[in-house]
Parts: C-alpha cells; sequence; structure tokens
C-alpha cells in the first residue's frame, strides 16, 4: 500500500494546474483545427504522462521494518556510493563510518527513520544545488541533519541532501521527539542523496554500490 505525501500536495497541484493550461492553450491553436489534431493529442499525451510522473514521484510506500534495537536501516532506497571512514564535523565531531545513499530521478524519495531512539540534534542548512552524488554535495548543497540516540545510549547521525533539481527538503525531527525505526522522518523533492554516520566499531551490512530499500534493508548494526 502507498499513499501521496501530504507535504507535497502543492507541488502536484502546481504540476497539474500549469499542465493543464498548457494543454489548453494547444487545443485552442490546434484542437480546433482538424488538420492538427494528431499535435495536439501528441501534446496531451506528453500533459498526461507527466502529471503522472509527479504525482507518483511524491509516493509514500508502507513497508514492514524488522528493525531490532541496535539495527539501523536504510532511511531510502537507491545506491550505496560511499562506505567509508569519515570525520563528522558538524555534531559528533569524531571519526564515523560513513554510508552514502544516492537516489536517482526514479527512487521513492519518501525517507524513513534509520533507528528507533530519541533525537538529539536537528538542524536545517541552506546551500547550493550540486549534483547530490558528488562528494562536495555533503556540504555545499542544501540538507537537513538529525542525530539520534540509540536505547544502548550511542548516536548516529544522518544528512538529507538535496540534489541539482531537489528545492525543497521535509524534514520532522525536533529535538527530544521519540522516534521509531521504519516510520516516515520525510522526504526530498526531486533527487537526493542521504549521509549516515555510525560508530566505528559498527557491523556494516551493506557494500558499496548495494541498492538498498527504505526500512527494509539493514544498514548496519551498532552494539
Amino acid at each position: 500500500m502507498l499513499h501521496i505525501d501530504k507535504d507535497c500536495y502543492g507541488t502536484i497541484a502546481i504540476a497539474w494546474i500549469v499542465t493543464l493550461a498548457i494543454m489548453g492553450f494547444f487545443y485552442w491553436l490546434l484542437g480546433l483545427r482538424k488538420e492538427c489534431w494528431w499535435g495536439f493529442a501528441l501534446i496531451a499525451l506528453v500533459g498526461v504522462v507527466f502529471m503522472t510522473f509527479v504525482t507518483w514521484f511524491h509516493r509514500v510506500p508502507s513497508r514492514p521494518c524488522p528493525a531490532q534495537a541496535d539495527d539501523i536501516v536504510s532511511v531510502a532506497d537507491g545506491k550505496v556510493v560511499i562506505r567509508e571512514k569519515a570525520y563528522e564535523k558538524e555534531y559528533l565531531k569524531k571519526d564515523c563510518m560513513q554510508i552514502s545513499i544516492y537516489m536517482n530521478f526514479f527512487d521513492v524519495h519518501a525517507n524513513f527513520w534509520p533507528c528507533s531512539g530519541e533525537v538529539t540534534y536537528y538542524k536545517y542548512h541552506p546551500g547550493r544545488n550540486h549534483l547530490a552524488f558528488k562528494d562536495k554535495s555533503s556540504d555545499l548543497n542544501e540538507h537537513s541533519s538529525t542525530a539520534i540516540r540509540l536505547s544502548n545510549g550511542k548516536e548516529i547521525f544522518f544528512k538529507q541532501i538535496a540534489g541539482t533539481f531537489a528545492r525543497r527538503i521535509v524534514c520532522y525531527s525536533r529535538p527530544g521527539m521519540k522516534v521509531k525505526a521504519g516510520e516516515q522522518c520525510g522526504i526530498i523533492k526531486f533527487g537526493s542523496r542521504i549521509d549516515i554516520y555510525l560508530p566505528l566499531d559498527a557491523d556494516i551490512k551493506v557494500s558499496l554500490g548495494e541498492l538498498t530499500r527504505a526500512c527494509e534493508t539493514l544498514v548496519a548494526t551498532v552494539r
């Protein structure tokens, strides 16, 4: 089962209104002339496909989440593009294992809590819109940062990073709130990436280049 993200209704409505207006203009321009009916039919087909895609793009699937107390599951659908040791300088301020997941244009862009625990930090960073798979996008692009403390006292940190076409990040994080693995934590509109920072002793379960599914793919175990 899936539904459309409530924070995206406005984006979808704008896309439909603009597309219908364009189709109406071309109907007036071409559709009333019998010799040009095929031209309007083609434009109408493109418009319907576009409106359907924009609506489908903002889907939020309902998935089972098998995460246990110490498990970290994927925040998003996508491909693992970074799996390496890195220094997290914003909040944790220490060496971590960084796992980065890149979402292409056809992946689900709704994001989900990677673990159960308490939100200990949140900050929104305005920024640029470089291609999300480039390393510099992690610091320079628009992004939201969240830290969560697990029941065992350890913290993990993740970023929702906007890409070239993304112009808005929705994040539900608020310091002090209790969260549950597999429930929706936000959405990134039109192209994006997730960076997850884990303790160095975390048992990493994913490989570079692996495709992940939000809620279902076990990224790591943190004990």
